[in-house]
């Protein structure tokens, strides 16, 4: 996928089809501070990963249920709504989905309802803060606002969106959340001095974006504190591999794309469609959303808000951030999601996944629509 969709995008440019001037403007004035804090975050989720801090988390969980299923099943939301918030959605769906199916596994769980729990909360969970979610840092610079004024917005929908994500999955699977299991032991770190070093940084992190620091300075300062404690105690896990390269052009390959999709006519069939109304904008966001993925989604939605108006954005959001519920390939976090549990032997198939997000989306969405401030 990333080499198609780079190749489009350096087509799209090389050809003219998208002029010099815009793609300067997406592909670095707009793209060089979202791509760096991808960079950022990824290395240091990795690196977290790797000290523990997932795996511990995860079993502190399993602990404190105190060997009742449905409980835990609620704390598993509970970090996964934290991980999501605070790290991005594709951290949760790429780090804390093997963790929790290789917990299932040795606590004799059902993996299913865990793993469509934090695939869920990966998405619905991603309303909140201008990280979680690479459609909020380029929504925050679309509508010009702060970071604060952003949260203080979505605080009430994001609960909103996170309640009912837990209810109607708890209803979906109730039938596997009963009984209860054994308490496992606890999980001690490799290097306990490392994991209590990148556990500070992840918080550091979360504290320094809700103060209002850049979104990358703030990734990039706790992706630099974890690489410094690495060289110093574990130089052996530091490698290229580190950087998500092919997310990189797989982004700017859809930044350049979409701009010249937009650019050719798309931007204002969508401004038809949406009608001015922050409902049918929602609605359509969401639908191309599951139809194109909700990054290419939401940078062709967002030609229908006015640039500087932040009330206006956060109808796209809504359905672009708790839209792609229903096809797999509806946003990136939920594929990168499909992948790791393949890999760990749990493969569910776009049919079961499309089930169940077909009649749950539209209930969280529209819950959440109805939530939001000045709609």
């Amino acid at each position: 996928m990333w080499v198609i969709l780079a190749g489009l995008g350096a087509l799209a440019v090389v050809t003219g089809w998208l002029p010099s001037e815009v793609a300067y403007d997406i592909g670095v004035t707009r793209a060089a501070p979202i791509l760096g804090f991808l960079v950022a975050v990824t290395v240091l989720a990795e690196l977290a990963d790797i000290a523990g801090v997932f795996d511990i988390a995860a079993v502190w969980c399993a602990r404190l249920a105190r060997g009742s299923t449905l409980l835990l099943f609620g704390l598993t939301a509970v970090l996964a709504t934290v991980t999501t918030i605070c790290m991005s959605l594709d951290t949760t769906a790429v780090l804390l989905t093997p963790v929790v199916l290789a917990l299932t596994r040795r606590l004799g769980l059902a993996p299913l309802p865990f793993a469509f729990l934090v695939v869920w909360l990966a998405n619905t969970a991603s309303l909140l803060l201008p990280v979680s979610n690479l459609t909020n840092l380029l929504a925050l610079q679309h509508a010009n606002t702060s970071t604060r004024a952003f949260a203080a917005h979505m605080v009430i929908p994001q609960l909103v969106a996170v309640t009912l994500t837990v209810v109607y999955l708890g209803i979906v699977f109730r039938r596997h959340l009963t009984g209860s299991y054994a308490a496992p032991e606890p999980v001690a770190p490799a290097d306990r001095l490392t994991c209590i070093a990148c556990a500070l940084a992840c918080g550091g992190f979360a504290v320094a974006i809700m103060a209002g620091v850049p979104p990358w300075l703030a990734a990039t300062a706790a992706a630099a504190a974890t690489l410094a404690i690495f060289a110093l105690r574990g130089r052996k896990h530091l490698s290229w591999t580190l950087l998500p390269w092919r997310l990189i052009l797989t982004t700017e390959g859809l930044f350049l794309t979409v701009t010249a999709l937009v650019h050719h006519g798309l931007g204002d069939l969508l401004v038809r469609w949406s009608g001015g109304s922050g409902a049918r904008t929602t609605a359509v966001a969401a639908a191309a959303s599951n139809l194109i993925n909700n990054l290419p989604a939401y940078l062709a939605m967002e030609t229908a808000v006015p640039q500087g108006n932040p009330n206006g954005i956060y109808p796209v959001l809504l359905g672009t951030n708790i839209g792609p519920l229903v096809t797999v390939w509806g946003s990136m976090a939920t594929l990168l999601w499909a992948q790791r549990c393949r890999a760990r032997g749990v493969p569910i198939s776009a049919r079961t996944f499309a089930t169940i997000g077909i009649i749950g989306m539209p209930i969280v969405l529209l819950g959440t629509w109805f939530a939001l401030p000045g709609r």
